[in-house]
């Protein structure tokens, strides 16, 4: 499992000229799930993000987690992350997962951060999204579950 995680002031997600989902302070979640990832996999990613020290304290020091400063996530599912760009000029998705196991794992992340008592909205799974945001920072960071 694959994240890109961004601090941010505000994100959205909009489908079909629809915001679908917004938040203020907090983080916005692009994530790509492997075909060979497990709910471990989930788990574990959704405890260190949530847990991830980024947002700064009093002496402007990262050392505060979105738990810490009751931020919030956007979630949006973007199998293109495991695009395998090492051949050709196109993109092979080969070590994407498929659409419904990809699927039960996103919603497995959701949930564990959610049981976090984090605010978590999500885009649609599947579905053609505009993301847009406001980076704090910026703080852009990659995290994999393995």
């Amino acid at each position: 499992m694959l994240a890109v995680i961004q601090r941010v002031k505000s994100s959205s997600v909009t489908v079909n000229n629809e915001i679908i989902g917004a938040i203020n302070s907090g983080l916005l979640v692009l994530l790509g799930v492997a075909k060979d990832d497990t709910s471990d996999d989930a788990d574990y990613l959704a405890d260190k993000v949530a847990n991830l020290r980024i947002f700064e304290d009093e002496n402007r020091k990262m050392n505060r987690s979105l738990l810490d400063i009751s931020g919030e996530m956007l979630v949006v599912s973007q199998f293109t992350l495991l695009g395998d760009c090492k051949k050709g000029r196109r993109p092979s998705f080969i070590l994407a997962a498929g659409p419904d196991r990809a699927n039960t794992l996103y919603e497995r992340f959701v949930d564990q951060v959610r049981q976090k008592d984090v605010a978590v909205v999500t885009g649609r799974f599947g579905a053609t999204m505009e993301v847009t945001l406001i980076n704090d920072g910026p703080v852009t960071l990659i995290m994999k579950s393995r």
